[in-house]
């Protein structure tokens, strides 16, 4: 690999930007393919969408050609909105499957490091914290903390965003209510759409563990095209 490119890939990785660098096998030939600017070709432009959202490389025939494409993704990342008791085992989930947690609450007596060890967290409003996470399409977005002046103001920071899921925990009668205000903040209906609530899938949950599973569940059912 050129250090050029090598380079390019470092700084893509440094930036949360997915980026493809594709080989033809017979030739040697190479190039970088970045995730917001497909090539113009349109069954290859596919095949590279399927390549980034499945997460793996692999080898296409084009037109008897091999062309090898090697995925270079940033790292799942899941935002969980509130320090709640839910936050603390859905933590713990994430990091088993992979996904990087950061924990964003403005509320300091919830906010400590001691109950979220080696957890990335950030003291700040959702609107501030989420402008300087700024989610990506490598991105989930998890509102938990019941509290409408915190919530609503991650998932209007979060429905302006590329983030693969958003979700909000609350029951159906408070999801209303929820949208209720949204839609007084202005935010469409198609917009609002893309909100998962009540949060997870229905598993029954009822202790903070089971619900942290359920929501890991719909995450990653999210990240595989897996949600209906």
């Amino acid at each position: 690999m050129k250090g050029e490119t090598l380079r390019t890939l470092n700084q893509a990785r440094r930036e949360r930007k997915g980026i493809i660098h594709a080989t033809w096998l017979d030739s040697g030939d190479s190039w970088l393919i970045r995730h917001d600017d497909p090539p113009g070709d349109v069954p290859l432009a596919q095949d590279i969408a399927q390549a980034f959202r499945s997460d793996h490389s692999r080898t296409l025939d084009v037109k008897g050609r091999p062309l090898f494409l090697h995925v270079f993704n940033p790292p799942v990342r899941l935002i969980i909105v509130g320090a709640v008791h839910v936050a603390q085992p859905l933590a713990v989930l994430a990091k088993t499957t992979g996904i990087d947690p950061v924990i964003v609450d403005p509320r300091s007596a919830w906010a400590d490091a001691r109950r979220f060890p080696d957890v990335r967290m950030v003291e700040a409003w959702p609107d501030d914290a989420l402008a300087r996470l700024d989610p990506d399409h490598r991105t989930a977005v998890a509102a938990l903390t019941h509290e409408p002046r915190i919530d609503d103001s991650a998932l209007i920071a979060a429905l302006g965003s590329p983030a693969f899921y958003i979700g909000a925990l609350g029951s159906r009668r408070s999801h209303a209510k929820r949208l209720e205000r949204l839609a007084d903040e202005g935010i469409d209906g198609l917009a609002m759409a893309r909100i998962r609530g009540p949060v997870g899938l229905d598993i029954g949950a009822r202790s903070a563990e089971e619900i942290a599973l359920s929501i890991m569940a719909e995450v990653i059912a999210a990240r595989n095209g897996k949600l209906q």
